[in-house]
């Protein structure tokens, strides 16, 4: 099973921050750095799935899945605009669907919505190593996040909203009616949930792959190297130790 070290965990939560101040404009930024500051220690270690073989089903699986798609989706962008596709989005709307898309894998604002799975046998023989909590009320990752979204006052366009709601793609029943339409009014107006969805199951597979291959191993990165990033790479390290030593 794959492993990310405590540093990898603290780099890619800091891309991640670095990628709200680099793309996403001022006026919604306050709200969403208000989100993530509540979601942080439980977001850094959140797995992105819950089965070894499907993807990042690891502590800081989530991070590093929502980074991989943002940086497919400018990928797969910049290669349909190249081709003559109709790009009628933003960067940063492109960004934020994509940084959004499974904010419901984080759970509500009390409780994760990965717990360990108890079962030894289930671990070992299926690969579950997590299951879904049960204390949660039942909605769709999309829905859960775009409704804590909500919660914290974060406003989005209509792009966004479709683009969270589509990444999946037909994978979700519910997107049938949105991708299945054969009246010409009701065809997607936009290329971006296109984009999303190929972006999704691009780091999807990718990662699957990254699994396949990678024996029992910590992916190790530089330390940081000022005195106050190095204190919360130690302060991440002693939580790491504590969940799973």
């Amino acid at each position: 099973m794959r492993k990310l070290s405590a540093e990898q965990m603290q780099n890619n939560w800091k891309k991640l921050l670095d990628t709200i101040e680099g793309f996403i404009d001022d006026d919604r930024k306050p709200q969403l750095l208000e989100m993530y500051k509540h979601f942080e220690d439980r977001m850094m270690f959140a797995p992105a799935s819950g089965r070894e073989h499907f993807h990042n089903a690891m502590p800081g699986g989530y991070v590093e899945h929502v980074l991989h798609i943002i940086q497919f989706s400018l990928q797969v962008k910049e290669l349909w605009e190249k081709n003559g596709a109709n790009i009628n989005f933003t960067d940063e709307e492109l960004v934020f669907a994509a940084m959004h898309h499974d904010l419901g894998k984080v759970g509500d604002l009390e409780n994760d919505y990965y717990i360990p799975n108890e079962s030894e046998w289930h671990r070992k023989n299926q690969g579950k190593i997590y299951t879904n909590n049960p204390d949660l009320k039942f909605m769709t990752p999309p829905d859960r996040g775009i409704w804590i979204l909500n919660q914290y006052g974060v406003t989005m366009t209509q792009n966004e909203y479709i683009g969270i709601k589509l990444t999946d793609g037909m994978y979700d029943e519910g997107n049938i009616q949105y991708l299945k339409s054969y009246a010409p009014e009701k065809k997607l107006k936009s290329n971006m949930q296109h984009i999303l969805h190929q972006a999704d199951m691009t780091t999807t597979r990718i990662e699957y792959e990254d699994w396949l291959h990678t024996d029992e191993e910590v992916v190790n990165t530089k330390v940081p190297k000022s005195k106050d990033e190095q204190k919360q790479v130690d302060n991440l390290k002693q939580k790491f130790d504590e969940l799973f030593a």
